[in-house]
């Protein structure tokens, strides 16, 4: 019963100032409310860990309203329904839920989406086939609009998002270069995810090699990460070049700007000169209109072994803080998720 549940949750404490502390956050436990009409408890499984998460511990103006101190952090989950007042959603049923950095949670029914483990590993549902492969797939074929044999170069390409942005280039007929940190990565993006050139950005030969990798420039820069990755890509773009914007992640945990940036005016000279179209966006005014698109072909790729994944998964609740630390750093390989309860759909 609800009455005898309780929750692990991690409550965001203070706003961190560059990389987060484990002293920005408290673990703390909290009874669950009862259920209402129409509401589930939910049992959390695994959570999802991603770059935004870092916008939402600041309170500086942004896409998203910032995590209120003292609240549950937010993020997906998968959960099972241990306790149901909604006929669609019986107790056992899996489901994609937005129940943030907690073990259990009541939310109204109609707030999930029932997933079929039958159908696709249940995780998948935070990341290829969940927000993360939606972002890939509505920011590239939306926004970078690659035609067969043009070039496609992806930063964090190892990452859930850009590992899928290469997979779905090479899907629709372009060219993927992949940019990662590490040969391990390197390795991954040649060996697993079939790029067709793979850059490891800590070389110090960086610039030459992406060069040597993009002989016929580069049409389409699907920007992940800024920074001197992003300033050297850049400088690479094609004539009408495209440049979706998903994410900053080399300044996520800056407090200062970074010396030597390449200043605004430069980059818009190159805007100007080579007629390039740059757009940021969320995946969110996406959904409505290629969202089942996405489950169809995407599913349809993974499926066919067209497009591959990888998760990393850290197990505990307790872990999370450091894990996050670890992503806006590079050191996971996949996507990253926390383990925070049993998966019965694996046994």
């Amino acid at each position: 019963m609800t009455s005898s549940t309780t929750s692990t949750q991690v409550r965001l404490a203070r706003r961190p100032v560059g990389e987060p502390a484990d002293s920005d956050f408290t673990i703390d436990t909290a009874e669950v409310p009862a259920l209402g009409d129409g509401d589930v408890l939910l049992r959390t499984i695994y959570l999802s860990l991603d770059p935004y998460m870092r916008g939402r511990m600041s309170d500086a103006k942004s896409y998203a309203a910032p995590v209120e101190l003292g609240d549950v952090m937010v993020g997906s989950t998968v959960c099972e329904v241990v306790e149901s007042n909604a006929e669609s959603r019986p107790v056992g049923t899996y489901v994609l839920a937005f129940t943030g950095w907690q073990s259990h949670a009541v939310v109204p029914a109609r707030q999930t989406r029932r997933l079929d483990p039958a159908t696709a590993p249940i995780s998948t549902a935070l990341g290829v086939l969940g927000m993360p492969g939606f972002t890939a797939y509505a920011g590239l074929l939306q926004i970078g609009k690659p035609q067969e044999g043009e070039t496609v170069v992806v930063a964090a390409a190892a990452g859930p998002v850009g590992s899928a942005v290469g997979q779905i280039a090479r899907a629709k007929g372009a060219r993927a270069v992949g940019i990662a940190g590490g040969a391990e990565k390197v390795k991954i993006l040649r060996d697993v995810y079939g790029f067709d050139e793979a850059i490891d950005h800590r070389s110090p030969e960086f610039a030459a090699e992406l060069k040597a990798a993009t002989p016929d420039g580069v049409d389409v820069y699907f920007e992940n990460v800024a920074g001197t990755v992003g300033e050297a890509v850049v400088r690479r773009m094609n004539t009408y070049g495209r440049i979706p914007v998903c994410g900053l992640v080399a300044d996520y945990n800056a407090t200062e700007p970074r010396e030597g940036a390449e200043p605004g005016p430069a980059l818009l000279r190159r805007v100007l000169t080579k007629s390039l179209t740059i757009r940021g966006f969320i995946q969110d005014e996406f959904v409505a209109e290629h969202h089942a698109d996405f489950l169809r072909e995407m599913g349809g790729w993974v499926g066919a072994g067209t497009v591959q994944y990888r998760e990393d998964v850290v197990d505990g609740l307790e872990n999370a803080v450091d894990a996050f630390r670890g992503l806006l750093t590079g050191r996971n390989v996949g996507k990253l998720l926390v383990q925070v309860g049993e998966d019965p759909s694996r046994t």
